[in-house]
């Protein structure tokens, strides 16, 4: 993933929980700003620091107008988004922060490179 692409994404408190949706020009450094509280507003005070689903667009523009679409929808479309491709609710943060899934990092430290 290039780290300077646009992206629209949703975070959430948890599983179904409650939702947030936003544009950014560097979704790795946007994200964790969130999970650090680094930003005030709403996903501070609500606990909304679960990436939950992104998308990569090409450019800004096209990121924003899908961020607008995103926000109008009702709240059954964004679950339904969101579960059909992560339907365990995920948190995504460790794959696009370049994290190892724990089962694959238990693989590295038995010396089993996966």
């Amino acid at each position: 993933m290039r780290v300077r692409q646009p992206a629209v994404y949703l975070l959430a408190s948890k599983p179904k929980g409650t939702l947030y949706v936003g544009v950014t020009s560097n979704l790795v450094q946007r994200v964790w700003q969130h999970r650090e509280n680094l930003l005030e507003g709403f996903t501070k005070r609500y606990g909304v620091h679960r990436l939950v689903w992104f998308e990569l667009v090409d450019r800004m523009d096209v990121a924003i107008r899908r961020e607008k679409q995103i926000k109008k929808w009702n709240r059954a479309w964004k679950i339904e988004l969101i579960e059909k491709d992560n339907p365990a609710w995920r948190d995504l943060w460790p794959e696009i922060a370049g994290i190892p899934e724990p089962e694959k990092l238990d693989s590295r430290l038995r010396g089993n490179d996966e």
